[in-house]
């Protein structure tokens, strides 16, 4: 067991996210706090930390439990970790909430050329 992980490894390594630079990102992007607080790639996890990692439309609260600077099987990751309780029903209501909503119907027809250029607009306005 290594002595000291940075944050983005150690994030990886617990397979929230599918390398290194992905998990970077998300820590430089605001999505992973550590104890409440916006915290650096580089940071250094240490066992009993709390973290909130936020990807896509998921939120998970854990507890690190163990460390690890490489990445393993997806049974050794789930070792570096608790969830909270709270995080897992949260995730679990929206997983529902998503089952709920269902798909959206499929249009009668396939966008003509005005239509197109309709979404196209919508989509600018948007951004």
């Amino acid at each position: 067991m290594p002595d000291n992980v940075r944050l983005d490894s150690w994030l990886w390594a617990a397979r929230f996210f599918k390398t290194r630079s992905l998990a970077k990102h998300a820590v430089e992007g605001g999505k992973v706090q550590v104890g409440g607080q916006k915290a650096k790639p580089g940071k250094t996890v240490t066992p009993g930390m709390m973290l909130e990692i936020t990807k896509e439309s998921q939120s998970f609260e854990v507890e690190v439990l163990d460390l690890a600077a490489k990445r393993g099987p997806a049974s050794q990751a789930e070792q570096l970790y608790r969830e909270t309780e709270q995080s897992r029903k949260k995730r679990a209501e929206a997983a529902e909430h998503r089952r709920a909503a269902g798909t959206r119907p499929a249009p009668p027809r396939r966008p003509d050329k005005r239509d197109r250029r309709a979404l196209r607009r919508l989509r600018q306005d948007g951004e």
